[in-house]
């Protein structure tokens, strides 16, 4: 016997056995990723805490902190108030509801769980799309006093948008109906005509009480005509579908690694199909190809990688692969395009004007974007499909979107981690949208940037000038066009060659059918900068007189030029000042309420921030401010 196996105490072989047994169940049990949602008060955070509760995961302080912040914050008088377990803001307890998600991990012997408890206010609804967005599927509660609900309604649709197609309808609160039957069916079988409107194809309705534990962990015989698993049993057992296992290898690069001169790899998650070493691969959007050289992870290379599984990649040529890129099957991969059809809820304070220029985030990489058309936006209590010409907070709407260079994708039905995306705000770096692809636009692939021989260069050579964008922006009234006017003048007569864009003259023609809104003055900034931009390629010193009110839209116009080719010229003028000058009386009819949407009054003016030259106007000749700006041209 060798030494110390004499020593060991009877069943210590057997206790290490089961031991690894243990933890070889828990490293190989499935994982559900799941959201409660539905209306205010529908107890969903109930429910998550009685299940955390009643399948005895909770430590011995947890129970007794939850038994002390009941009787502090509780809503169920002597009896233990569950919700509590999850609302973990003071704002949550102070007020009784969820403000935002929480996540809680928890696992059974057959299975482990990632649940998100989303808020059921109308205005915490993007917190609930953060919350479905990685969800596999979701347990929509409906009070059953009060049937189904805009807000229910509303969740439901998200929950289409976003891919989940499983759906557990909890019908909670049966005890304070008495567990009537007729109750349940009624909202049961709505929901179910519900489903088939957004194309959910899976729901399971079970009614229950979170609060007393029936139909929670098995069958309760206060519902002896209800046949069907209870909660937990079905969330144990529901297999769900995951996207994109029909679809070729596609591999999102996240980070290029290169610890020294021998090794670059390419790391990432592989979002669906599998892969060895030796195929073929192409990398997008560039188009190069090569074969897989190592699939290699930390704890040594892998012969093959599926989906799911985060690895490093080597490839057997040196080619140029950069974060953002898609690593995809050579045989099928998926489409590169610049423009979409895509669903948008929209996340921001400020509304979503078409055409103003955001960041889109879409895996690891981030390039421009614009809402090109909203063709319509939905109305999620009848699924009616509205016009709109902008988005507020919490609406969806069906979009056109336009990029600033090709990506490649695929629709979110088939691929979530290529179809998804978000927008960023360009100035406050706030996430204001989360979206899902459709389709590319048929055309966006048809259309090629066409060589010419004669460029900017040689335009700009013939002249003997250097091709400048100078855009004036100020309130209406400020002297924009007075001191452009005298600038090509003085231009002229310099031997430069010049146009002059002004704002009024420019509506007569191009931007006629244009008017005042918040929308009218985003598109009309953006083809004046769009004509700017070819005046510029013409060789052209161009002086562009705009009010031009918004911050979005001036850095919209910069970015369309090369450095050194825009100048911002602010033309300040004081509020007070601008209004004496009014020689056409815009700022009297402003006020009396006969002209809407004017800027400085009932339409906002943003102050540039950080203007190229600002020429005050107050106590200073226009001779003088058009000799400054000459001076910061040349």
């Amino acid at each position: 016997m060798g030494p110390g196996i004499g020593n060991r105490e009877p069943g210590t072989a057997r206790a290490d056995t089961g031991a690894a047994a243990y933890l070889q169940q828990h490293e190989t049990r499935s994982l559900l990723r799941f959201i409660t949602c539905g209306s205010v008060d529908d107890g969903k955070s109930t429910l998550i805490g009685r299940l955390l509760h009643d399948t005895h995961l909770l430590l011995d302080d947890q129970v007794a902190a939850l038994e002390a912040d009941s009787r502090r914050h509780g809503t169920q008088g002597d009896d233990v108030d569950f919700a509590l377990l999850v609302d973990g803001l003071a704002a949550e307890r102070e007020q009784g509801i969820t403000i935002d998600v929480a996540y809680r991990f928890f696992g059974t012997e057959k299975r482990k769980f990632i649940v998100a408890d989303c808020p059921g206010h109308e205005q915490y609804t993007r917190n609930m799309a953060t919350g479905a967005s990685t969800a596999d599927l979701a347990v929509v509660l409906v009070d059953a006093r009060k049937g189904l609900l805009t807000q229910t309604r509303r969740h439901s649709y998200i929950v289409s948008l976003l891919g989940i197609r499983h759906v557990v309808l909890a019908v909670n609160k049966m005890d304070l109906v008495d567990y009537r039957q007729d109750i349940f069916d009624e909202i049961a079988n709505g929901y179910r005509e519900l489903a088939a409107q957004l194309g959910i194809p899976n729901v399971t309705c079970i009614p229950l009480s979170a609060l007393k534990g029936d139909n929670m962990l098995q069958s309760s015989a206060a519902t002896p005509w209800y046949e069907g698993e209870s909660l937990l049993q079905h969330l144990e057992t529901v297999q769900v579908d995951e996207a994109g296992h029909d679809t070729g290898f596609r591999m999102p690069v996240q980070w290029v690694c290169r610890p020294d001169h021998t090794f670059r790899g390419f790391a990432g998650t592989v979002a669906a199909g599998e892969l060895a070493p030796g195929d073929a691969i192409v990398v997008l959007p560039s188009g190069q190809r090569s074969n897989v050289a190592r699939i290699v992870t930390a704890g040594g290379d892998f012969a093959r990688a599926t989906t799911g599984q985060a690895v490093t990649l080597t490839l057997a040529d040196e080619i140029d692969v950069s974060r953002g890129d898609v690593i995809a099957a050579a045989a099928s991969p998926p489409e590169v395009s610049d423009q979409f059809a895509a669903h948008l809820l929209w996340l921001g304070e400020q509304r979503l004007l078409p055409g103003r220029p955001y960041w889109l985030k879409i895996g690891a990489r981030t390039v421009g974007a614009s809402v090109t058309e909203i063709k319509h936006k939905v109305d999620v209590n009848t699924q009616e499909d509205l016009a709109a010409k902008h988005l507020e907070l919490n609406e969806v709407a069906y979009c056109n979107l336009h990029l600033d260079q090709p990506i490649p994708f695929e629709s979110y039905v088939d691929n979530h981690a290529l179809g998804a995306f978000i927008l960023i705000d360009r100035q406050s770096n706030a996430t204001v949208a989360a979206g899902t692809l459709d389709f590319a636009l048929r055309r966006a692939g048809n259309i090629h940037w066409q060589h010419v021989d004669v460029d900017k260069t040689a335009r700009a050579r013939i002249k003997h000038q250097q091709p400048r964008c100078v855009w004036f922006t100020g309130l209406s009234g400020a002297g924009k066009s007075t001191i452009a006017n005298l600038a090509e003048k003085k231009l002229l007569a310099m031997g430069q060659h010049t146009y002059l864009l002004d704002g009024d003259n420019v509506r007569h023609g191009l931007n006629k059918d244009l008017g005042f809104t918040d929308e009218d003055r985003v598109e009309n900034i953006r083809r004046v900068a769009e004509v700017a931009k070819l005046m510029v390629d013409a060789g052209l010193v161009v002086l562009v007189s705009f009010i031009s009110p918004f911050r979005a839209e001036r850095q919209m116009a910069r970015s369309m030029f090369a450095e050194g080719e825009f100048l911002e010229v602010f033309v300040d003028t004081p509020l007070d000042v601008a209004e004496q000058r009014d020689a056409k009386g815009l700022y009297a009819k402003a006020r009396e309420g006969k002209l809407r949407n004017f800027t400085g009054i009932d339409s906002p003016y943003e102050v540039p921030k950080n203007p190229d030259v600002t020429l005050s106007t107050v106590g200073t000749r226009v001779e003088d401010l058009v000799d400054r700006l000459l001076e910061e041209l040349r």
